[in-house]
């Protein structure tokens, strides 16, 4: 069974304990910081576009964050905006960078020469499984389909991503077609800058699927414009309930992407510490729930050396799995 997931570190089973520097004390639910910019890799539409805004939402309506921005910095496979914070880190004390799995990815196969041990580490906050879809008006309507699909046509029935080759959507696609006991590496992979991007080639039909993680899946069908053919959670997602497992149609395997945070690096301790307590706070909030649930999100927390820990466990089973599958 192919089962990639996040370690117990990151399941939300009991508070997380902080580090022993704590923020100035505030009252449950008041503003811990003044404002955050949010640096985002990649274009709109995609998950870390929407994990950014999501907890942007959340953090400045419960009252915890006094007002929060958003850049979009495409470009690199995510390396640009890593490099720009870097690069600039005296000036980008206020501003904290969305990320995931593919910073783990892409250090690894070189994409870019930074990996996550260049930034300040603030948290993981959430998991996002992973999603394959289909347009609308497409005659595929379960995995099964697809994968007779690519049996009668492998060039025909492309699957696309908002990662490049070898990245996040590139390896889910690949994990599943192997765990359907098809050849990974033969599956034509066709990489967007964006998942925004990816969406458009799947609804002009430039591609017969997209793989994709579930919040962004579940927007769009609910607008009625995809299909979800399969999703990589152990079982049904409340957010999704009609959009069946991988498990349930004879495909052995689950995934689940984390997203957190990553400062400037030389981030001052005290701000680490306010940025740490203002996203573990989030948490027991009416205004997270919301924003959680319609994304069909998992919880997580991973703070500071949690995190760091976290995150060396994933380069290790990434790496071993990116070589089985032939990415390294």
């Amino acid at each position: 069974m192919t089962n990639f997931k996040l370690g117990r570190r990151a399941v939300i089973a009991a508070a997380v304990a902080m580090l022993g520097f704590t923020a100035p004390a505030h009252a449950e639910g008041h503003q811990v910081v003044d404002s955050i910019h949010f640096l985002i890799p990649g274009g709109a539409g995609g998950g870390w576009d929407g994990t950014a805004r999501g907890t942007g939402e959340a953090l400045t309506e419960a009252g915890l964050v006094g007002t929060a921005s958003y850049e979009n910095m495409s470009g690199g496979g995510g390396g640009k905006a890593i490099g720009y914070l870097i690069e600039n880190a005296e000036s980008n004390h206020g501003t904290l960078m969305v990320n995931s799995t593919p910073i783990v990815i892409r250090s690894l196969t070189g994409v870019f020469p930074q990996s996550f041990r260049d930034l300040t580490l603030i948290a993981g906050t959430i998991g996002d499984y992973a999603a394959i879809v289909v347009g609308k008006d497409s005659p595929v309507n379960s995995m099964e389909d697809l994968i007779a699909a690519y049996d009668a046509d492998p060039d025909a029935t492309a699957i696309g991503g908002g990662s490049v080759p070898g990245g996040m959507d590139h390896l889910v696609a690949a994990m599943v077609m192997e765990a359907a006991g098809k050849d990974a590496l033969g599956v034509k992979y066709i990489p967007y800058d964006a998942g925004g991007k990816a969406m458009a080639a799947l609804l002009s039909g430039e591609i017969a699927a997209l793989s994709t993680g579930l919040s962004e899946a579940v927007d769009l069908a609910n607008a009625g414009e995809v299909k979800i053919i399969g999703i990589t959670s152990d079982e049904r997602v409340e957010a999704a309930g009609d959009a069946m497992t991988m498990a349930e149609q004879g495909i052995d395997m689950t995934f689940v992407n984390w997203r957190g945070f990553f400062g400037a690096p030389g981030l001052p301790e005290e701000q680490v510490t306010a940025y740490q307590d203002a996203l573990m706070k989030m948490y027991d909030t009416p205004e997270w729930e919301e924003v959680r649930a319609r994304n069909g999100w998992v919880n997580i927390h991973n703070s500071g050396d949690d995190f760091k820990a976290f995150l060396e466990d994933q380069e290790k089973v990434i790496g071993d799995l990116m070589k089985k599958l032939g990415f390294l």
